[in-house]
This record gives structure tokens, sequence and C-alpha cells, in this order.
């Protein structure tokens, strides 16, 4: 994630409270009758996100489109999963600027 226009939608797809609330039902479902132990529901995810599916269907575009998330169709319903890359690429962007912000307060309190 070399590119700022691309860390820039990254990130533009994580600010939205609906889809932070998503990303974190995903890291730790509550199990219902429609969840498997390889993906949430999307019917879950209206449920405890009480929206609606077309609601639910845009925002869990725009995390598959990001890469935070992979949708997978069986039948009717559509089932997700996080994929760790997309978090791990945005991890080691912003974990530069952490390096190089500890690094400029590590110099000014040296010439202090």
């Amino acid at each position: 994630m070399e590119d700022t226009n691309e860390l820039a939608t990254t990130l533009k797809a994580l600010a939205d409270p609906v889809r932070l609330a998503i990303l974190t039902f995903l890291v730790d479902p509550i199990q219902s009758c429609c969840s498997r132990d390889d993906g949430v529901c999307g019917c879950d995810l209206e449920a405890f996100l009480g929206l609606s599916q077309p609601t639910v269907s845009h925002h869990m575009k725009l995390l598959t489109q990001a890469g935070f998330v992979r949708a997978d169709k069986r039948g009717r319903w559509v089932y997700y999963e996080l994929l760790p890359e997309t978090f791990e690429a945005l991890e080691r962007a912003l974990g530069r600027f952490a390096c190089a912000a500890r690094a400029a307060r590590t110099e000014v309190t040296r010439d202090a």
C-alpha cells in the first residue's frame, strides 16, 4: 500500500461507524442459526445491526471492494469472512508513520 490514493481509499472504507461495527462483529460473531465456522451470514449482520438488507449489502460491498472481507454466495445467502492481507498491508503503511513520529520525538528529546 505504497500509493497514497490507495491508502486513502482503504482508510475511507473504514471511516464509517457501521462498517467498523461490521468488522467487529466478523471478528467475534454471535453465533445464530445461519452462521457457520467458515463465515457469517448476511442475515446475522442485518439482525445484529438492525439495518435493512440493502443497507447491509451496500456496506459489505464497500468492505469487499476494499479487500477487508470476502463474500461467498451459498444458495440464497451470502457468507462473509475477514481477509487478513489488507489489514496487514494497512498495518505496515500506518506503522511507517508511527516509526517516523517515534524517531522524530526521540530526536527532539535528544536535542533538548
